[in-house]
């Protein structure tokens, strides 16, 4: 357990909607009182119609970052192999100043095997992709720290996936927060595991690594066993064109209640 605020975000999934539909659903978003904003880094819908409507992350978080005032923005998360590391970092660094220091780099492996074969990059193995993440994470660090101007602040890198040998490694090594996937047995046992990396590596990840999970249902049902297990970060995935805040906004109660 550590002392970290409780925190809710949304993830607003760029696919069947206008772009008209996800700037509102933004604003609805941030007046409803949320943390964090997310979309997510790939090039077609991941359910639903496999050819519906869908638009490209970066070029919306920038304009979330204009859009927005108050809450944090970034993607969950952005695949490894799409972008040399240093030009990511360097869109990392432009967007975090054009927020105000509000910028969020989520990064993953990539799994949609669709995304790489119709744009052209090299989809790999499994191990290949995590490799290439943990190649990717000195250069980003060191981009970051060579840029002109710099960024305004730390930026708070995300890095999700579950595997316990490599990438939780990864994310000892490197990661502000840790997105998990799963229920509260294994957030615990994952995290568990992190923080056995975290002592392999001299990082004290139980207080320096957020725990981040999805939400779902209600917070009655699932978020104090989340809470108890060192979830602080709940996230709920919204998708297009409606994107309807009800239950986000139980979240948020339950948050300010607590």
């Amino acid at each position: 357990m550590t002392d970290r605020p409780i925190r809710i975000a949304v993830q607003i999934q760029p696919q069947h909607a206008d772009y008209s539909d996800i700037r509102d659903a933004v604003l609805r978003a941030e007046d409803a009182g949320v943390d964090v904003i997310f979309n997510w880094d790939h090039f077609y819908p991941l359910y639903g119609d496999p050819d519906g409507k869908h638009f490209e992350s970066w070029t919306l978080l920038a304009a979330w970052a204009e859009q927005t005032e108050r809450v944090e923005i970034g993607a969950l998360v952005n695949g490894i192999g799409y972008r040399n590391p240093d030009l990511l970092a360097d869109m990392a660094r432009t967007v975090d100043h054009i927020s105000g220091g509000r910028f969020i780099l989520g990064l993953g492996a990539g799994w949609f095997e669709k995304d790489y074969d119709q744009f052209g990059y090299e989809f790999g193995t499994a191990g290949s992709r995590i490799a290439s993440l943990a190649d990717a994470m000195p250069r980003i660090k060191a981009r970051l720290a060579a840029g002109n101007p710099a960024p305004t602040r730390q930026i708070p890198i995300l890095i999700g996936g579950g595997g316990v040998k490599k990438t939780l490694r990864i994310v000892a090594e490197h990661a502000d927060v840790w997105h998990s996937f799963g229920d509260v047995p294994t957030l615990t046992s994952k995290s568990a595991i992190l923080d056995e990396h975290g002592a392999a590596v001299g990082r004290d990840t139980a207080s320096l690594v957020e725990r981040s999970v999805e939400a779902s249902g209600s917070p009655a049902e699932t978020g104090e066993a989340l809470v108890a297990a060192g979830a602080t970060l709940f996230t709920l995935g919204l998708n297009g064109p409606d994107y309807d805040l009800s239950t986000v906004k139980d979240w948020v109660s339950w948050r300010d209640a607590r």
